[in-house]
């Protein structure tokens, strides 16, 4: 993501503009060309400023026009998309009335003699500049907010075959994107966890994989989850190409098997259609006679079947040309 710039308040763009427009004095073949060509420098600068600002800002906030995806689903949860939508359209409408009313300015400076109608023209000026920055001073607030929000959010690429780790706290979901990362995870803040989300990396030759794990979204029923985190599960949904659900069945994590197959089963329902990978956790300390993988990240037992499993499935995935 691009750096996104400090956005000023109003006074603040204001006191930029006016304060760099005092400063300006041309010099004329005589009084009025000094007054004309002065008055037409600072309506220039005066108006200049303002817009190239707004539209920095434009430019350089992320563009969200994706429907149906990670990002723009985030976006909207901790942001606002609408809301953010409207602001950054409030800078761009802001900055083409700027520069029409500064063009027409300029038009009526270049084309009188009066010296008055110079100084009117110049102040009149002023006046709409400041009335249409005020107009924009709530979209002003609300991006920099914007801005402070953007900062924290998980970097995640979004053209990145992903696994997503599911599980009750405490199962071995951490110690198990740390075995199968090539590098250290990395944890990232996240708006609707207590913790941080933890973001690893899986190394397939010249392939790349995302494995992720989000402590405090995927480790409880999605029945007992308010709306927004209901929002967030479905964002967290267009992420994830496949799905591992660890189970402990030595129930060292705190919670029984009948209450981790109950939230399996509410996991298999809202992401239905997802590639799923069920597999028991902790065989170093108990071994259950079900049938299921298991595998211990502890020692390393099975962790090559299960990266390998997990690898196979992420190498169907396919990415639209357009994305």
């Amino acid at each position: 993501m691009a750096r996104i710039p400090t956005v000023l308040t109003s006074d603040e763009l204001m006191d930029k503009a006016f304060s760099r427009a005092s400063k300006i004095d041309k010099k004329g073949t005589n009084a009025l060309d000094h007054k004309k060509k002065t008055a037409l420098a600072k309506v220039t600068a005066s108006g200049d400023i303002i817009a190239t600002t707004l539209n920095g800002y434009v430019d350089r906030f992320p563009r969200i026009e994706k429907e149906n995806d990670f990002f723009p689903e985030l976006v909207d949860l901790t942001i606002g998309l609408d809301q953010y939508k409207q602001s950054l359209g409030a800078m761009n409408w802001a900055a083409n009335r700027i520069e029409k009313l500064k063009n027409e300015c300029l038009r009526n400076i270049r084309r009188t003699k009066d010296p008055e109608y110079i100084e009117s023209q110049r102040n009149g000026f002023y006046g709409r500049l400041a009335s249409i920055v005020r107009q924009i001073s709530k979209d002003l607030e609300f991006l920099q907010e914007a801005k402070n929000k953007f900062r924290v959010l998980p970097h995640i690429e979004p053209n990145v075959a992903t696994v997503v780790i599911a599980g009750f706290p405490n199962v071995g979901k951490s110690k198990l994107v740390s075995a199968l990362s090539t590098a250290e995870p990395e944890i990232a803040p996240y708006p609707f966890t207590t913790k941080g989300i933890i973001i690893g990396h899986i190394q397939d030759g010249w392939r790349k994989y995302q494995v992720i794990d989000t402590p405090g979204l995927l480790d409880r029923s999605l029945d007992e989850r308010n709306a927004i985190e209901k929002q967030a599960i479905l964002a967290l949904k267009y992420l994830t190409h496949v799905l591992v659900f660890i189970l402990d069945p030595s129930e060292s994590c705190g919670y029984s098997m009948e209450k981790q197959l109950a939230l399996l089963e509410s996991v298999e329902r809202g992401f239905s259609g997802v590639p799923m990978i069920v597999a028991e956790s902790k065989s170093d300390i108990f071994i259950a006679n079900n049938g299921r993988f298991r595998f211990s990240a502890q020692t390393g037992a099975n962790m090559d079947e299960l990266r390998g499993n997990i690898i196979s499935k992420l190498r169907n995935i396919r990415f639209e040309e357009a994305e």
